[in-house]
């Protein structure tokens, strides 16, 4: 019995120890499990929401341009040219439509007033044009040189001769065409005369004439970021003849164009009201010649002179050159100089008596 119970003494302390251990393994597992949290306590895990990343977008590329602005378009351009004579008489002004053209040329007529060719091919065709006037033998040459369709009410006698004789492709409101224009009886006569492209289209394909031309000549064309060259000039006066003529392009940071103003006047379109403005604005010296009493003039295209091209607020020195069939060019040191897109106005004024006096810049 003594032998027994102590080795049940004995054995005890080993006893609790292995109770001991054991029980170990059973807290140890329950201490380093992380209790849930009670729902709505606020301490429950949140996930955090994945930000879609925003897709870039790219603008479309530019597939065409249009021949005569360099704009960019939706499709081909392939419409025929229209060239309108537009009256510049104080009494025409202010004019519809100037704001629609790709070109306009700027010239004399006879007795110092000057006349403006403007050149539509890629314009709204609802827009209405005019006041439309007479036609002259070398706005004859400026019109057909960009393969348009002459647009005009009469002619000098030079001019309808060579209309006639030359049997040329043109619409005159008073001998041929008089159903694609309207008067507007708001107006006083020669001042009233009015058309539109729509119209002038209609009266194109009446009269047999081509409404498409995919050989338009064209010009080349500067990116938007292209800084451009040439001397600091924010504004520039040109002086045709005639005191009340007299035409100013301003600068204008902002929007990258010239406005255009008249007698220190800005020159505003009539139906709009917005002023006229340019991307490029061109003055070029040509020979003129006096041709009879009443003041006609004959204009010498062909030759060549100086020029200057005003853009984005610089001015660049350089020649006008002309090939036969092509249109009027300007270069600097035999390469040419190309346009920023948009509208050009091209001046051209006498060489008499010298190219730099018919314009004074600031």
């Amino acid at each position: 019995m003594n032998c027994s119970n102590g080795s049940y003494r004995s054995n005890r302390p080993k006893r609790m120890l292995l109770f001991l251990l054991l029980s170990s393994l059973f807290i140890i597992p329950a201490c380093g499990q992380e209790k849930a949290a009670a729902p709505g306590s606020g301490n429950e895990e949140q996930e955090i929401p994945v930000l879609a990343e925003e897709p870039i977008v790219e603008e479309p590329p530019i597939l065409y341009k249009a021949p005569l602005t360099g704009l960019p378009v939706e499709e081909p351009v392939t419409r025929r040219p229209l060239a309108v004579m537009i009256n510049n008489a104080p009494a025409a002004r202010p004019q519809s439509g100037l704001g629609q053209a790709d070109i306009i040329y700027e010239v004399l007529a006879e007795g110092g007033v000057t006349r403006l060719i403007a050149i539509y091919q890629s314009g709204d065709e609802t827009t209405r044009i005019g006041p439309v006037r007479s036609i002259r033998p070398y706005m004859i040459d400026l019109g057909e040189s960009y393969h348009g369709v002459l647009v005009h009410a009469g002619a000098s006698n030079d001019a309808f001769a060579i209309l006639q004789q030359q049997r040329k492709e043109d619409l005159d409101e008073i001998t041929n065409a008089g159903a694609y224009f309207w008067r507007d009886k708001s107006r006083k006569a020669p001042h009233n005369l009015y058309t539109n492209i729509e119209k002038l289209l209609e009266g194109t394909v009446k009269r047999g004439f081509a409404a498409e031309d995919e050989n338009v000549p064209t010009y080349p064309y500067r990116e938007e970021d292209d800084p451009g060259e040439g001397t600091p000039a924010g504004q520039v006066e040109v002086k045709f003849q005639l005191n009340n003529y007299r035409v100013m392009y301003e600068y204008d940071a902002a929007s990258k164009l010239y406005k255009r103003f008249i007698n220190d006047s800005p020159h505003n379109d009539l139906d709009t009201g917005s002023q006229l403005t340019a991307a490029n604005v061109v003055i070029m010296g040509a020979d003129h010649k006096v041709l009879d009493e009443v003041g006609r003039l004959s204009v010498d295209l062909e030759m060549g002179g100086e020029a200057v091209i005003f853009q984005r607020g610089s001015m660049i020195r350089g020649q006008w050159i002309r090939k036969s069939g092509d249109i009027i060019r300007f270069v600097k040191d035999n390469v040419e100089i190309p346009f920023y897109p948009g509208i050009t106005y091209v001046n051209v004024v006498p060489n008499e008596p010298g190219f730099d006096s018919r314009f004074t810049v600031q």
